[in-house]
């Protein structure tokens, strides 16, 4: 592995050389391997194929879910995030009955999996934040709520330095099942009409150092006609942002921000 310097960056295979990107750096390696057309022609890689294949359909699921609570920085917490949660998915698609290479991806009958999941793997939120609340929606499920009974910050918040105000986040977003397409050769939402909506709620603006007990009640409600059908699940976030205020000007930290999944529907 050797680093790119100088003004120009390349990208891809140039001279047996493959030049890439990673975690911000510009790297160069001896390109080794079978060539693309190989992999996609001879019977030989039939199963890589189907794993290529499979793995891409966790991704365009991984990324429906950012999509969806796209509306919200704390979904874009983590640069990692993307990676995790085709992890996640991959399981799951591991779980589905088919052939190898077109099982499907069916988040709807295993909701669970994706509870408690981190968008900032650096900082987790019950960590920052451990105040009680509880996660509720409406039968139609188009609807969700966050209720937060009185607590005092100073006690229930771990805050950053230099912060001196927080506001909480509760976010929602629709995701479908995705099934492999035979025709196209992909992955595709089952349901593309519902897939990648999403809402958010920003809750007020609270002082840290708040005397009396403050409560919240964060209601999102979807934009969604008609209803989602069973092969979609509603994610629900609850998430918490830092301020500093200078004069009447508050300005976000760069620290402490999070979210997790609270609730899948």
């Amino acid at each position: 592995m050797a680093r790119q310097q100088g003004l120009i960056r390349l990208n891809g295979t140039l001279g047996g050389i493959t030049f890439y990107q990673t975690s911000g750096a510009d790297l160069a390696r001896v390109a080794n391997g079978p060539s693309k057309e190989k992999i996609n022609s001879d019977p030989a890689f039939a199963r890589t194929r189907e794993n290529n294949a499979e793995f891409g359909g966790a991704a365009r699921m991984g990324k429906a879910v950012r999509v969806a609570l796209s509306d919200s920085k704390l979904s874009k917490a983590d640069a990692g995030g993307p990676a995790r949660l085709t992890k996640l998915f991959k399981e799951i698609n591991l779980m589905g009955t088919g052939p190898r290479g077109q099982r499907p991806i069916e988040l709807s009958a295993h909701r669970a999996l994706l509870i408690n999941y981190e968008f900032n793997s650096r900082v987790s939120f019950g960590s920052v934040f451990t105040a009680p609340y509880t996660a509720s929606h409406n039968t139609a499920r188009d609807e969700g709520t966050i209720t937060v009974p009185g607590f005092l910050p100073d006690i229930y918040l771990d805050a950053p330095s230099g912060a001196t105000h927080f506001r909480l986040v509760s976010a929602l977003g629709l995701v479908s099942d995705y099934v492999y397409n035979v025709q196209t050769r992909l992955y595709e939402a089952a349901d593309a009409t519902l897939d990648m909506i999403g809402e958010v709620d920003n809750g007020t603006m609270t002082s840290l150092t708040a005397t009396a007990p403050v409560s919240f009640t964060l209601q999102v409600t979807l934009p969604v006609t008609p209803a989602a059908a069973t092969n979609v699940s509603i994610i629900q976030c609850l998430g918490i942002e830092f301020f500093q205020r200078v004069g009447s000007t508050d300005y976000r930290l760069a620290q402490g921000d999070c979210m997790k999944v609270v609730s899948v529907f």
